[in-house]
C-alpha cells in the first residue's frame, strides 16, 4: 500500500500501544461479553502486539476454550486503525468465519470505537463465484449447460448448510434467487436462507474469469466488486483460505494490498492451497470445452472434439496411480492437439465481433478454453521432471465416468512464504501447530526456516491430566490393511457397553466405519450413528441431544465437531492415521524429503498423522467441566519408534494402557450422564476430575 493510501485512514497515534493498553482493551471487551479473564488469552494478545510492532512472522497455537479469535482481534484492530495498515484475518471453515463476523467483531469493534476515536472498518471478501452476477440474472450470460428447470425436478439437498431444509424442485430454487437478488444488498450465498444447490447457484453467478470487467454495463450494481472496492478501504478485511490458495498461486491481486496477515486454523492452510493449485484433464472436460465454444462463441473447434474423443481410451489404457516419469509419451500428442486446439479458439475469437448481447456468452466460451489451455500446457511442460509438480491418473467415481489425469504442486512451502507471508507481519494460530512438541514441522510446511518466526505455546484453561485419560489398547495387534477385525471390535463394544453410548468414533476408512456401526447395532442396546446416513450437522445434533447415542464417521468429524458436555465422554480412533499409501502428493513430498537428506517418513507421513491425532483427540475436551476418555486403538503409539512424537502432538491427559482402569472410569461417567443434566455437570457440580475417579 502507498503512503498516499495509508495517510487517508489515520487513527490516534499510539492505539496500539502498550502491552498494558493491549491488556486493558481485550479485559473491557471480554468484561462486556460477561466473561471472565484467562490467562492464555491475554499471553496470545500480548504475543501478536509485538509482532506486529515489528513485523515479524509468529505461530501461536491456542487450545480450544483460550479464546484466541479475540487474541488476535483486539490488537489487530489496535494497530490498523492506529497505524493506518490493513489486516486480513483468513479462516478455514465457513463456522469459524460467521462466529468473528456475527459474534467477536461487531463487540471488539462496539468496545474498541470508544478509545479510538472512530469505528474501525472491517470487510468480509469471498471468491467471486460467491456472490450474485446481477448481468447474469438480467440475462446477460447464457443458462448454465444442461440444466433443466422442470418444477418437479429435485435439486440436491444443501442441508450441510441448511440442515432440515426440505427438498426443492431445482427451478423453484433459481426462482427464489432470481427473487432474492432483486432485493438483497451483498448478493452474498451465505446470506440467502435457506440455501440452494450448487446447480441452481451456478444459474446466478459467474467466475471471475467470465467475469466481463469494465465492460459490464451493470458494474455499479456489481456485488464482488462493490465487495472488493470495500476491501480496499477497510482497516480489517474477513476471508478464507481459498482466497488465500489463489493469491500464492499465481494472483496475488485477488487479496487487497495488506501489511498484517492473521491465518486462523492455520494447520490447514498448505492443504487448501495444494488444492487450489491442483488441476484435472479428462476427455469429460476437453468435450465439455468444444461444446461450450460451440454454443457460446459459434466455433467449431473440430480438431479439439476429436482430441477429446482420442483422449478417453488412451487414458482408460495408462494405470491408476502415480506416473513418476511425468506425462506418459502416448499421451504427449493428444495432450498438445488438446493445447493447439485452445489456443486456435482464443485466437479464432480475438478476430470476433462481439455485440454487448453476446459478450457474457463469449466471456464464458474464452474462460473455458483458456482453463483448458493452461491445464494442457502445465502437463507438457517440464515441471513434473524438474520435481515441481506431481502427477497421478485416477478412473472415475461414477461408472462410465472414464479416467483423469491430476496435477498437483509438489510443494507449495515456497509460494506460501514468498507470496502471502514475506513483506509484512503474519500471525498464524491454530490449536494444533505444535506437532512432537515443537513447531518446526509446520513452520517447514510454511516455508519458515529456523529463526525466521517466532512461536508461542499458550496456557490452557483446562486441566488435562485432571479432565481426562488417553488409553492405548496395547494388547491390541498392530492394524493390519484388511480394515477393522474382530479383536478391534471387540475392544470398541466394550468401551462403548462400559460407557453406555456417548461414544465419537473416529476411523481412518469409511469402510470401518460402516463396518463397526453394522457390527455394534446388532450387539448393543444404544443408538449408532453412521456418518452418511444423514447430513452431518443433522448427526451431530442428534449425537449431543442423546447421552445414550454414538456417532461414527471418518475425517470429518475429526476436525469439524464440537459437542460439550457429557454427550460426549468417550472419543476412540481406530488407528493412527497416516496418509494412504498410494496418495499420489505425500508419497511425492516423501521422496523429495529423502532425495534432500531427511527423513521422509517423519517428515510427511507422521506429521500428518499428528496432526490428524490432535485434531481427533481435542474433540473430547471442550470446556472446562468436559471430562472423558480418548481411547486409541492402535498399540503403535506405545510400541513403535515414532510413537513418542504422535503422543507429544496430544493433549497431556493422564496416560494408561490399563483396560480395566478406562472401563471403570466410563462406567461412572456413563451414570452421571444418564441420571445429571448436562447443565448440573456444567455449573460445576462434579465433585473431582475423571482421572481421580478412575484412579480410586
Amino acid at each position: 500500500m502507498g503512503e498516499s493510501e495509508q495517510d487517508e485512514r489515520p487513527g490516534p497515534a499510539g492505539a496500539a500501544g502498550s502491552a498494558h493498553s493491549v491488556d486493558a482493551a481485550l479485559d473491557e471487551v471480554v468484561a462486556t461479553m460477561g466473561g471472565a479473564r484467562r490467562t492464555g488469552q491475554h499471553e496470545m494478545a500480548r504475543a501478536v502486539a509485538d509482532t506486529l510492532d515489528d513485523g515479524a512472522h509468529l505461530l501461536v497455537q491456542a487450545g480450544t476454550g483460550t479464546g484466541k479469535s479475540l487474541a488476535y482481534l483486539v490488537p489487530t484492530l489496535l494497530k490498523t486503525v492506529s497505524s493506518g495498515q490493513r489486516a486480513i484475518v483468513s479462516t478455514a471453515t465457513l463456522a469459524l468465519q460467521r462466529q468473528i463476523l456475527g459474534h467477536d467483531l461487531p463487540l471488539v469493534t462496539e468496545t474498541l470505537t470508544r478509545h479510538l476515536g472512530r469505528e474501525p472498518d472491517v470487510a468480509l471478501l469471498k471468491g467471486w463465484h460467491n456472490y450474485v452476477c446481477k448481468h447474469k440474472v438480467a440475462g446477460g450470460y447464457p443458462d448454465d449447460e444442461g440444466a433443466l428447470f422442470a418444477a418437479t425436478e429435485a435439486a440436491p439437498s444443501t442441508a450441510e448448510e441448511h440442515p432440515g431444509e426440505a427438498e426443492e424442485s431445482l427451478g423453484g430454487q433459481v426462482v427464489r434467487l432470481r427473487e432474492w437478488a432483486a432485493e438483497t444488498d451483498t448478493g452474498d450465498r451465505d446470506d440467502l436462507v435457506p440455501g440452494v444447490s450448487e446447480r441452481a447457484w451456478r444459474q446466478v453467478s459467474i467466475t471471475s474469469l467470465e467475469c466481463l470487467g469494465q465492460k459490464c454495463p451493470l458494474l455499479a450494481e456489481c456485488f464482488p466488486e462493490r465487495a472488493r472496492a470495500h476491501a480496499r478501504e477497510a482497516d480489517l478485511v474477513v476471508t478464507n483460505h481459498a482466497m488465500l490458495g489463489i493469491a500464492a498461486t499465481g494472483n496475488p491481486k485477488v487479496l487487497p494490498e495488506h501489511e498484517i496477515l492473521v491465518v486462523d486454523e492455520a494447520h490447514e492452510l498448505p492443504d487448501r492451497v495444494t488444492a487450489q493449485a491442483t488441476v484435472e484433464l479428462s476427455a469429460a472436460v476437453v468435450e465439455r470445452t468444444a461444446r461450450t465454444a460451440r454454443r457460446h462463441a459459434g466455433l467449431p473447434l473440430t480438431g479439439l472434439q476429436e482430441a477429446g474423443e482420442e483422449l478417453r481410451p488412451l487414458l482408460m489404457a495408462v494405470p491408476e496411480g502415480r506416473l513418476r516419469s511425468g506425462l506418459p509419451e502416448e499421451l504427449a500428442p493428444v495432450v498438445r492437439a488438446i493445447a493447439d486446439g485452445a489456443r486456435e479458439g482464443m485466437s479464432a475469437m480475438r478476430d470476433q465481433q462481439t455485440s454487448a448481447s453476446e459478450a457474457g456468452a463469449k466471456s464464458v466460451a474464452h474462460s473455458a478454453l483458456l482453463a483448458l489451455f493452461e491445464v494442457a500446457d502445465r502437463l507438457l511442460s517440464d515441471r513434473i521432471s524438474e520435481h515441481v509438480d506431481v502427477l497421478w491418473c485416477e478412473r472415475g467415481r461414477r461408472p462410465g465416468e472414464g479416467s483423469r489425469l491430476m496435477l498437483a504442486p509438489l510443494n507449495v512451502a515456497g509460494p506460501i512464504a514468498g507470496d502471502l507471508l514475506a513483506g509484512r507481519s503474519a500471525v498464524l494460530t491454530s490449536a494444533t501447530l505444535a506437532l512432537g512438541g515443537t513447531f518446526q514441522a509446520t513452520a517447514r510446511s510454511l516455508g519458515l526456516a529456523d529463526g525466521a518466526y517466532r512461536s508461542e505455546l499458550v496456557s490452557s484453561p483446562f486441566d488435562y491430566g485432571r479432565q481426562g485419560i488417553l488409553y492405548v489398547a496395547a494388547s491390541l495387534a498392530r492394524p493390519g490393511r484388511d480394515g477393522t477385525d474382530e479383536k478391534l471390535l471387540a475392544e470398541i463394544a466394550e468401551l462403548v457397553t462400559a460407557s453406555q453410548g456417548g461414544a465419537l468414533g473416529l476411523f481412518s476408512s469409511r469402510r470401518g466405519a460402516q463396518a463397526a456401526a453394522e457390527a455394534l447395532r446388532e450387539q448393543l442396546e444404544w443408538p449408532i450413528l453412521l456418518q452418511g446416513d444423514d447430513v452431518l450437522p443433522t448427526l451431530v445434533r442428534d449425537f449431543a441431544a442423546d447421552p445414550t447415542a454414538s456417532l461414527f464417521g471418518t475425517l470429518s468429524l475429526w476436525q469439524g465437531v464440537d459437542v460439550p458436555g457429557l454427550s460426549c465422554r468417550l472419543v476412540f480412533i481406530d488407528r493412527i492415521p497416516f496418509p494412504r499409501p498410494d496418495d499420489p502428493v505425500k508419497a511425492a513430498r516423501t521422496e523429495a524429503v529423502g532425495r534432500a537428506g531427511g527423513n521422509g517418513f517423519m517428515a510427511v507421513s507422521a506429521t500428518h498423522a499428528a496432526l490428524l491425532l490432535a485434531q481427533g483427540a481435542g474433540r473430547l475436551i471442550r470446556s472446562t467441566t468436559d471430562r472423558g476418555v480418548v481411547a486409541v486403538l492402535d498399540p503403535r503409539l506405545r510400541t513403535a519408534r515414532y510413537g513418542s512424537f504422535l503422543a507429544a502432538s496430544l493433549p497431556p491427559l493422564w496416560p494408561t494402557t490399563d483396560p480395566e482402569v478406562v472401563r471403570g472410569a466410563l462406567r461412572r461417567l456413563a451414570g452421571e450422564a444418564l441420571t445429571t443434566d448436562d447443565s448440573a455437570a456444567a455449573d460445576g457440580s462434579a465433585a473431582s476430575g475423571v482421572t481421580e475417579s478412575a484412579a480410586r
